[in-house]
Order: structure tokens, then sequence, then C-alpha cells
């Protein structure tokens, strides 16, 4: 027995040395790769602040980034369901193109003035970089499945600055209810890689203060499970929005340039005659007063529908961000009346609003500790399952599986985009059996 483990040991060795070797490899591309882009963007948002006219461009910019998609982006137009499919089930490696279009698109889209966030541009860098390195390496489906794996965590997390909650961000966003433990070396070395050359780099992440935690409370817990039934449905409502939208779009607009040009040309006319300047870009400063004091308690609802016209036309960028900006402001709206401070309320909002759209409860609680400190964990971890279990079998993401359902049951592996089909034909067979009965 002793040999054997012993033997064991020793094999593990090199097998250590070599995906330590490729997630340094990943992370030291996908942090420069998100350190270049992050920089871009600031150029992008102050040029914007700057020069407001731009944002009546900003229909022309839609036109121009779908026609080139529709040029030469058809192969990699998936975005981030892409990648969540190669990892389930390997077709074909993902091409270059992906990142410098997705980068210069989304530079595009916070330059004149969409709503949008930026994960999903690092996301799918990091997720196109480690594919050039398992083509490189001529590795196997099991390790490119890993290695595209560790490629998600590490964009997320070298353009939040959130090392472990990117590690389990790349393990957990795949399936609802299972993690892949056989990735956790890759993600974890991957995103810690990714996070620290992104910040050799220069880049400075937001920092966001919650002045005073309270200790954990039995009124604190319930208010918890208050505000996190409530970010749920968010979630869920924000995740469905964007996806029916999106089809109307398509079903109504069939050149594929024509919906960014719309969609772009509504964002444009809404934000000046509401004069709504923070419902644009990333949303940064809005994110920070949310935690200092008031807010008009409609902030949430605005962004919300800002990004969800922005992204169901076809700009391009991320969810996660604008999700943090509506839980955030919904957070400080919900501090009128429940029973914990406004900043720690904005704090749960900021992260269980993307649990429950993502459905990524783990990630977003760990995340929650990385930003705003460990001692608010059991509330945000808290606020973040409920979240998760809120918001249904729907998410932002559509190619995720379901590795175990939540609380109904569906068939293991089922993507999420197939769930409404299934829901369709058994109310079509529950209604055929009921009338043969009668």
């Amino acid at each position: 027995m002793k040999r054997l483990q012993s033997v064991e040991q020793i094999a593990m060795v090199p097998y250590l040395g070599r995906w330590l070797l490729l997630s340094c490899l990943l992370g030291a591309l996908a942090g420069s790769a998100s350190a270049f882009f992050l920089y871009s963007l600031d150029l992008a948002t102050d040029t914007r602040t700057g020069h407001p006219w731009l944002l009546w461009l900003l229909p022309v910019a839609g036109l121009i980034t779908g026609w080139v998609y529709l040029r030469i982006g058809k192969p990699v137009e998936g975005g981030n369901n892409l990648l969540i499919d190669e990892v389930h089930d390997p077709q074909k490696i993902v091409p270059k193109r992906m990142a410098p279009l997705v980068l210069a698109a989304t530079v595009v889209t916070h330059l004149f003035g969409g709503s949008a966030g930026r994960e999903g541009t690092a996301v799918q860098m990091g997720g196109a970089l480690a594919d050039q390195i398992t083509h490189l390496f001529r590795l196997d489906n099991e390790d490119r499945r890993i290695l595209l794996m560790g490629g998600i965590a590490a964009g997320f997390s070298s353009v939040f600055g959130t090392p472990l909650a990117g590690a389990i961000f790349g393990l957990e966003v795949l399936a609802i209810g299972r993690l892949r433990y056989d990735a956790l070396l890759a993600c974890l070395a991957s995103s810690v890689v990714a996070d620290q050359v992104c910040r050799m780099w220069g880049i400075h992440h937001t920092v966001y203060s919650i002045p005073f935690l309270p200790p954990v409370t039995a009124l604190g817990l319930g208010s918890s499970v208050i505000a996190g039934m409530i970010f749920g449905v968010v979630g869920m409502l924000f995740a469905d929005s964007t996806h029916a939208l999106s089809a109307l779009m398509k079903r109504k607009l069939t050149w594929a340039p024509m919906r960014p040009f719309v969609g772009g040309a509504v964002v444009a006319i809404m934000a000046t005659l509401l004069n709504v300047p923070q419902y644009l870009g990333l949303g940064i400063p809005t994110i920070e007063a949310a935690f200092r004091g008031d807010l008009p308690v409609y902030d949430f609802a605005g962004k919300f529908a800002f990004t969800v016209v922005t992204l169901a036309s076809g700009f391009k960028g991320g969810e996660v961000t604008p999700l943090f900006y509506i839980g955030a402001t919904l957070g400080n709206a919900l501090g009128h009346v429940l029973a914990l401070p406004v900043p720690v309320l904005a704090g749960l909002g900021f992260v269980a609003v993307f649990a429950g759209a993502a459905n990524t409860p783990i990630a977003s609680t760990i995340m929650a500790m990385e930003l705003f400190g460990v001692h608010i964990g059991v509330y945000a971890a808290l606020a973040c399952v409920v979240s998760y279990l809120f918001s249904g079998h729907t998410g932002i993401y559509r190619s995720q599986r379901v590795g175990h359902s939540k609380h109904l049951f569906l068939p293991e592996g089922i993507r999420l985009a197939d769930i409404p089909a299934l829901r369709r034909a058994r109310r079509k067979n529950v209604a055929v059996a009921a009338a043969v009965q009668s």
C-alpha cells in the first residue's frame, strides 16, 4: 500500500509541473490581454464623457459592428456560449479572430455610449487564447476542456481583480449544480497569474468600501433572505428580457446589422430625452455612490432597460458589470425597508443579482469577500444562494447545462436554451392525456 501511494505521488509531480506551466502561460497571456483591454476601455469612457455628442453616433457604430460580425464574425458570434459549448462538446478550435473582434467591438460600444459590461470580452479573450495554446501543444479533448475552463477563469479574474472568484467561476459557470474538480488546478493557477500580470501592467481595479458590517443577527439574516429573493427574481427578469428582446429583433429585423443600428438609436434618443447619462457605459460612478448614500429608487430599473436594449440588439461587452450596477442600486433602494445598512445591502445586491442571473452562487460569495472583506461572508452567502434558487432555470448564459436541477426535475445535461421547448412539450402531453381521460 505504501509503495502504491509513493508511486502515485511521484506520478503527480510531472502532472503538477505540466499544468502549472500551461496555466501560467495562459494566465500571462490573458492578464496582458485584459490589461490592454481595460486601458482601452478607460480611454474610450473618458473620451465619451468628454464629448457627449458621440452618443449620436451609436447607431452608426452599431451598424458597422453588425456588418463586421456578419462578414467575418459569424464563427465567433456565440461568444461566451460558444466557449461553454466547446467545453461540454468539443468540436473545433475557437478561431483566433474572437479575441480582437470582441475587444474592438466592446471598446466601440463604450466609446459611443452603449450600456454594457466588460467581463464577456475578457472571458472570450481568455478562452480564445486558451484554445490557441491547446492547438500549439496538440492537447487532446479532455485537456482542451480543462484549459478552456482556465481561460474563462483567467479572463474573469483579471478584469475584476478577484482571483479566487475567477477560479471558481471557471468551474461553476458551465453547469447548474455541478463543479468539475479536474480543472481546479488549471483554473486556480491561471486565474491567480492573470490577475497578477494584469496588475503588473499598472491596471488598478475599482475599490468598493462598506464602512460598517453589523454582526450576524436573526433580523439581519431574515433581511438577507428577503433581499436574496428579490435579487434572484430581478436576475431572472434581466436574463429573460434580454433573450426575449434579442429573439424579437431577430424575427423583425432579418438583416443583422440593422439590429444594433435600431438599438443604438433607441438608446441615444432615450438617454437624451430623459437626460440620464448615468445609465450609459459601465456606470462605475453610480455603483460607487450606491455604497455612500441614498440614490433614486428607480436607478436599477433604468440601467436594466438600457442594458437589455444594448445587448439584445447585438452590441458587444458583457452583462456582469451592469448586473453589479442593477444589484447595488436595488440594494440601495431596499435599504429603506430592510433591517440592514444601505452599504451592506448595496454590496449584497452587487453580487447576488449576478449570482442569480449567472447561476454562480459560490463564485459570487467569494467575490463579495474579496471585494468587501471576509466579514460579509455569511450575509453574502445567504443572499447569493437564495438569489440562485429564486432565479429559476434561466440565466444569461444559455449554453449552461443542468447538472442538478434546483427544485424541479429536469433532464441532466439539458441546455438552458432548450428548457422552454421541453416545458411546452410537457404541457402538451399533459393536455393530451387530460383530453383522452375525459
